[in-house]
């Protein structure tokens, strides 16, 4: 399947309307956005870490208006039950049978707020959902809708209650970002509309869900040459092999840089991929994957600096196309 550069062209075009769309209800967050709108078209899942407040819940919102698909937001709490995310049979007395009702995960965009709340047997039955993108009641399977995209969240500020993901659930997550606070002039502009906080009602559709998902498909095509192919390669191992590490980029992560790639190039109008795409993504798409070794994290380690260190102990190939 080959993705040419007329079509890279159309694609850069719509990916700008729907980054611009988006940016109608979150102010200053350009970059967020499109690492959002990255993993969407890369099927794949996007994990927030910021603060209370920082326009988390507004994202969601603002991508599932923008595309015209359906938006469900889960609040987790401890006492939540899996049941409660992927829905339950219930008997209909006047039908005189069992009945199922779907749960909240089967919209295409669904915020999972403070997914580090829920007891570890209900992230399990979402990050399950995530993986295989259908939901299993009673024995009966039944097919999520595409594109299907969880955006979930974890509070940085307050540890006390909550369940931390495993590693191996982290990999689930196609990128890890956060919002963070506007800037001054920014905050002027959401201040000055605070009367009307919810300006993803202002947004326009700019994509169908069955458009997103034909871009998806098409998208997937873009070239990526062997040479680039070996850079992630060479860029996982050197995580893997660093002293600070007790686990590094898994097989996962790197097939995740792939894709994020793919699209990333895209969306810059173009038909194949360089090592510079690999460069920009690099640590939203692998910084949440990478364990730091306990000794060394208590020395004040950071997979951030893993990653740096990747990126300058790696030569990068000159000519790839």
């Amino acid at each position: 399947m080959s993705f040419s550069s007329e079509e890279a062209a159309v694609f850069a075009r719509k990916f700008a309307e729907l980054a611009d769309n988006m940016s109608i209800a979150l102010l200053d967050k350009t970059v967020p956005i499109r690492l959002a709108l990255t993993a969407l078209f890369a099927g794949g899942h996007l994990l927030l870490e910021d603060a209370p407040g920082t326009g988390k819940t507004a994202l969601a919102r603002a991508l599932a208006k923008t595309i015209a698909g359906s938006h469900a937001r889960i609040q987790f709490t401890p006492d939540m039950l899996p049941s409660d995310i992927t829905g339950v049979n219930m008997y209909d007395q006047k039908q005189r049978d069992w009945v199922f009702h779907p749960g909240p995960i089967f919209a295409e965009i669904v915020l999972a707020d403070e997914i580090n709340r829920a007891s570890p047997k209900t992230q399990s039955a979402l990050l399950e959902v995530m993986g295989e993108r259908q939901v299993t009641v009673d024995g009966v399977t039944r097919q999520i809708k595409q594109p299907f995209m969880v955006i979930a969240t974890q509070n940085s500020i307050e540890q006390a209650g909550t369940y931390p993901l495993p590693e191996a659930q982290l990999d689930r997550f196609l990128m890890k970002t956060s919002l963070g606070y506007p800037a001054y002039a920014a905050m002027v502009e959401v201040l000055a509309g605070s009367a009307e906080p919810d300006r993803s009602e202002l947004l326009q559709h700019v994509m169908t869900t069955a458009e997103v998902a034909e871009a998806a498909q098409t998208v997937a095509g873009n070239h990526v040459g062997r040479a680039v192919l070996g850079y992630v390669a060479s860029l996982a191992e050197a995580t893997r092999a660093d002293d600070a590490v007790s686990l590094g980029v898994s097989t996962r992560g790197a097939i995740g840089m792939v894709r994020c790639a793919r699209v990333w190039a895209a969306a810059q109008g173009r038909s194949f991929v360089l090592p510079d795409d690999v460069k920009r993504l690099a640590h939203p798409v692998w910084e949440h994957r990478v364990v730091i070794d306990p000794d060394a994290a208590f020395a004040g380690a950071k997979a951030a600096a893993v990653i740096a260190r990747a990126l300058a102990g790696v030569p990068a190939p000159t000519v790839d196309k």
